[in-house]
């Protein structure tokens, strides 16, 4: 496999551009071109049934160039070492972009969590701790939850820290529950922080969401916040979809009671994995998830998984603007079609943001002991949104880039910028002050 069928080789063609415009030196090239730390574990977990399973997981911590490490850990029967590592990358440029004291790092478990029974999960979650304990903190990497995990997995994780370090550590865990140190407004955050990002977009073009039309690939957790936000704002939201079909009504879907009939009519033995699909959903027109994709819509929400939009379908796609809330939906190919198309392109290493964003001010609450109320999380995440999202818009017009190459160079300037002012090759050879 060459580099550029790789996750990582693709979303890293995107870079020698915005380097050669950013006058980055070789350094920080060279120094973003590979991970600085991945290890892969190995994690033994006793069956219900007494028989022992030992699954395969990573932990990739990308540069710590800004601050210690950040990013989630999945649960996924397709993870492997590439995706983690094209995560973390995608995590250091986000935390960059989004102005936060944070490296980007990702950790991930091939499993089907679907498969397991709750006792199983808590004994697979807290054995990938042990794992991997001895390499993050609150001073060296962060983990939070990510596809797969949620609140609970996180309190597990934490708990088995702590028993570790024989001590309380609220923050070397992030997305935590309420009653273990979580903070408010962080379930909700990723998808209200892309809706921020789509108004302050609609806004700049003079649009309004009452005039525009929505389709929503995805319906986990950041998608049904974003829907169910974007609903209130008056956008119609016509289509929704999730790993086994889409519904489509053009007359506009309420996420609100399709969410609760996905989550209480075949929930997996009280967990948030669900067998039920949005496909049996009545009263609406059903398609498959190919379909929506080429949907005639003002706005196309990627919420699911990496790749979904390749150089195979992007012909076919019909929105006016796409919005990136999973990592990584659309290749760099497919990338550069709807460039040359006049796609609009909401990049997710700004319009999916919001999750880390809150992460930080949950670090930051555990840190201090002052704990905030939603109004204020809501707040100030709305203003961190609203600063960063505007300076990439400005850059994108100012520069005449797209919207991901503008963020792009937000990012990547900021951590070259840290790079410089540690010493680099320009520096001592005398051709720097």
């Amino acid at each position: 496999m060459t580099d550029m069928e790789t996750t990582l080789g693709d979303a890293q063609s995107r870079l020698k551009t915005i380097y050669d415009d950013l006058d980055a030196d070789e350094d920080v090239r060279q120094r973003l071109a590979q991970p600085r730390l991945s290890i892969r574990v190995s994690i033994p977990v006793r069956m219900d049934d007494g028989s022992l399973r030992v699954f395969q997981g990573w932990r990739v911590q990308y540069d710590d160039t800004r601050g210690p490490t950040k990013g989630g850990i999945r649960f996924h029967s397709d993870v492997d070492e590439d995706d983690v590592t094209a995560l973390s990358f995608w995590m250091a440029i986000k935390c960059s972009v989004l102005g936060l004291p944070f490296g980007g790092a990702k950790g991930g478990v091939c499993v089907d969590p679907k498969q397991l029974s709750r006792l199983e999960l808590e004994r697979l979650s807290r054995g990938y701790i042990r794992a991997i304990h001895d390499i993050i903190g609150p001073d060296r990497d962060i983990p939070a939850p990510d596809v797969n995990t949620n609140p609970t997995v996180m309190g597990w994780m934490t708990d088995e820290y702590d028993q570790i370090a024989r001590r309380q550590v609220p923050a070397v865990i992030t997305g935590k529950p309420l009653g273990l140190g979580g903070s408010e407004g962080r379930v909700a955050a990723t998808g209200r922080g892309a809706l921020q990002v789509l108004n302050l977009w609609a806004e700049r073009q003079g649009k309004t969401p009452q005039d525009m039309t929505v389709a929503v690939q995805g319906f986990g957790n950041a998608a049904y916040h974003f829907a169910r936000l974007a609903r209130q704002d008056g956008y119609r939201i016509v289509a929704l979809s999730d790993s086994k079909g889409a519904i489509l009504s053009r007359d506009g879907l309420d996420p609100d009671p399709i969410h609760e009939h996905k989550h209480a009519t075949r929930e997996l033995k009280g967990m948030v994995y669900c067998e039920s699909s949005l496909c049996e959903e009545s009263g609406v027109e059903h398609m498959s998830n190919e379909d929506l994709l080429a949907l005639d819509v003002d706005v196309l929400v990627l919420a699911a998984m990496e790749n979904q939009i390749d150089e195979n379908n992007v012909d076919r796609v019909r929105a006016d603007s796409l919005l990136e809330i999973a990592n990584g939906p659309v290749t760099s190919a497919a990338d550069a079609r709807l460039e040359e198309r006049g796609v609009t392109v909401l990049p997710d290493v700004l319009a999916n943001a919001g999750g880390v964003v809150v992460s930080y001010f949950e670090w930051v609450q555990n840190r201090t002991g002052d704990y905030w109320s939603a109004d204020e999380v809501e707040a100030r995440l709305v203003e961190r949104m609203d600063r960063e999202a505007t300076r990439c818009f400005d850059l994108a017009e100012d520069k005449r880039v797209s919207l991901r190459t503008a963020a792009y160079r937000q990012g990547l300037g900021r951590i070259a910028e840290a790079m410089a002012q540690r010493g680099t090759y320009r520096y001592f050879n005398g051709d720097a002050g």
